[in-house]
């Protein structure tokens, strides 16, 4: 499903999956909220004279709201007009018409809204295998109930009112038939609202949401930078819109979702990178991020989840197969890098507020994820941080679990797929960061004996990956190292990341910097996840060839952080120019890998729109300037 063709809006844990006209009727559309599918079908059609209205304006202006313009016209001028305003709360859809005849005749509007709801698991809807279930059951006493009660006994509701007119309620095939029949007079204008509620036991309200307008308040500075003028200013606008409307409201704080529509949850490193990003913005986001992930950090080896002590976690789910063990996401922990990251992200909090109350708050916590690093994170004892990738076959695992988590992602230069621990390079640059940061807390403490340990645990590492990942012929990093060490030795972008995580020492950054900007290597929009000329590149792939701006974003960190101004500027003009160049001015999850010329960039039909670490990352760069 391409999702710049469809309308998606979310609040919280609620979303709502439609086509570009708004209507759910089929395949992976519905209203979702915790990984349940609430309603499958919500169709509107409406008829005067035999003839269906056409739509004329669809529009979100920002992620929670769809306006839609739709009419009759006949010769020079529209006859009768349906103005829609959709909305989504955390548990309730709004959804209002205005109904007006703007001719000189009476005209009558005959129109209907059929609704279904299936309740099944978002895993399900996108292609998990279904599950026998009995269908939900629907009361049609004063609003139209849905109701079902699933394996495990939790019951859910969606309840649907009908307010503005009295319709025809009729039982057909799945679902419910409401129809409307009005006469209006000329000029006479009518309301029509529906309000869809959940009733989900499993949501919880949100915790001290923002309203958009003191989100947009916090980013007040933006505004006075140069990149914030001209052309880039409405993909500015629209990054902090889209940030506001990904974030979860947690007890612990706010906490970014993945991406909409279909990681409308907890990813431990998409929403670790995501706060990094909006650090000089909201440091809020990163204390909620932190805690959240703290609250759930795992605390015994569970193999089925992937769990081990001191753990953070992958990826957090609600819906039935996690709720009752068919899938591992409650929550999973296969991730090799969310763990460092966490600590990444703890050193980056404090470097940048200078709140050390909650470095105190989560010593437990981080202190538990270094012992990982140590205890779990080196399967073979050689410094490095690995993980397993096999056996393959394990329900909802994922067989590489670093950020480049498509199962074909890493390869060799002969383009056979590694097996064996991996250990990937741009993980071992985290560790690193998190090591220093990790000997810097425990020297504030007054431990010398820890912070001379995990200073020298940092001088190793680093010695290490410099003598085992470098390789010579490409000026650049290997990839991985696979499980009988040998390098990966392909052009690859994570390298951009080494040099924000420091790992690269300042004689060699010259050399790498100028393989990353090679033709091979630069798109002019970003750069390539692999390299051009590598056996396995394909421009329009996940990861063999695409290129992801974050990805690029933190190039231009690390650009700026080995004193390449000049060649971080130019980066971060590109992924501005890929900003400005989408039809709805939104940075996308990713786009092909085709070289920059004058047509615009191709499309990864099924990312995410928006995606939560691109919009920060667009509005990082913007605060570089």
């Amino acid at each position: 499903m391409d999702f710049s063709e469809n309308v998606v809006l979310k609040e919280h844990y609620s979303f709502l999956v439609a086509d570009a006209q708004g209507k759910v009727d089929g395949g992976e559309r519905g209203l979702y909220n915790r990984d349940t599918r609430m309603l499958s079908r919500y169709a509107w059609s409406w008829r005067c004279a035999q003839r269906e209205l056409t739509p004329l304006v669809v529009d979100t202006p920002r992620p929670d709201t769809m306006n839609a313009h739709y009419a009759l016209i006949e010769g020079p001028s529209q006859l009768l007009a349906v103005s829609r305003t959709l909305t989504i709360e955390a548990a309730v859809m709004r959804d209002e018409l205005e109904l007006a005849n703007t001719s000189l005749e009476p005209l009558r509007l005959d129109f209907d809204l059929r609704l279904a709801a299936d309740f099944c698991d978002l895993f399900e809807a996108r292609g998990w295998p279904g599950q026998q279930r009995e269908p939900a059951t629907i009361d049609l006493d004063g609003a139209v109930t849905f109701a079902y009660t699933a394996s495990d006994g939790v019951l859910q509701e969606a309840a649907v009112s009908l307010g503005g007119g009295a319709p025809a309620l009729t039982r057909e095939e799945g679902g419910v038939r409401a129809s409307w029949s009005l006469e209006l007079a000329p000029g006479e204008q009518r309301a029509i609202k529906v309000t869809v509620g959940i009733d989900n036991p499993l949501d919880r309200p949100p915790t001290d949401a923002v309203s958009y307008e003191r989100w947009r308040g916090s980013f007040g500075s933006l505004w006075e930078l140069p990149s914030s003028r001209g052309a880039h200013r409405p993909a500015l606008e629209r990054a902090v819109d889209d940030m506001r409307g990904l974030l979860l409201f947690t007890p612990e704080g706010p906490l970014p979702a993945a991406g909409i529509p279909w990681f409308v949850a907890a990813f431990g490193r998409d929403a670790l990178l995501t706060a990094y990003f909006l650090l000089p913005f909201r440091p809020d986001v990163a204390a909620g991020t932190l805690r959240y992930l703290a609250k759930w950090q795992a605390d015994s080896l569970d193999e089925r989840r992937a769990a081990q002590p001191g753990k953070i976690m992958h990826e957090l789910r609600f819906g039935e197969l996690s709720r009752t063990g068919l899938t591992p996401h409650s929550p999973y922990y296969g991730s090799i890098d969310a763990t460092p990251l966490f600590l990444m992200l703890l050193g980056a909090y404090v470097d940048s507020t200078g709140d050390r109350g909650l470095l105190d708050e989560l010593k437990p916590a981080w202190e538990a994820a270094l012992a990982w690093s140590v205890e779990h994170g080196d399967l073979d004892g050689d410094g490095f941080l690995e993980f397993d990738t096999g056996p393959v076959g394990k329900t909802g695992h994922l067989s590489v679990q670093s950020w480049k988590d498509s199962h074909d992602s890493m390869s060799h230069s002969g383009g056979v797929l590694a097996s064996g621990p991996l250990a990937v390079s741009e993980v071992q640059g985290y560790a690193y960061a998190a090591f220093m940061s990790a000997a810097g807390w425990y020297r504030e403490l007054g431990d010398a004996s820890r912070a001379a340990d995990w200073q020298r645990r940092a001088t190793a590492l680093r010695d290490a990956f410099n003598r085992s990942f470098w390789v010579e012929e490409l000026n650049s990093y290997a990839m991985a190292l696979d499980g009988e060490k040998r390098p990966l030795a392909v052009l690859n972008s994570d390298a951009g990341h080494l040099l924000w995580c420091g790992m690269v020492p300042p004689e060699r950054s010259k050399a790498l910097v100028g393989t990353l900007f090679s033709a091979p290597s630069w798109s002019g929009w970003g750069l390539r996840t692999l390299g051009a000329g590598e056996v396995r590149y394909n421009p329009v792939s996940y990861h063999n060839g695409s290129v992801w701006p974050h990805d690029t974003a933190l190039f231009a960190l690390g650009l700026l952080r080995y004193g390449f101004a000049a060649e971080a500027a130019r980066v971060r003009e590109a992924v501005f120019d890929l900003a400005a160049r989408q039809p709805d001015q939104r940075l996308p999850e990713l786009v092909g890998g085709y070289e920059r010329g004058d047509r615009p960039p191709v499309p990864y039909p099924v990312a995410c729109r928006p995606q939560a670490w691109d919009a920060a990352a667009l509005l990082h760069l913007a605060s570089l300037e």
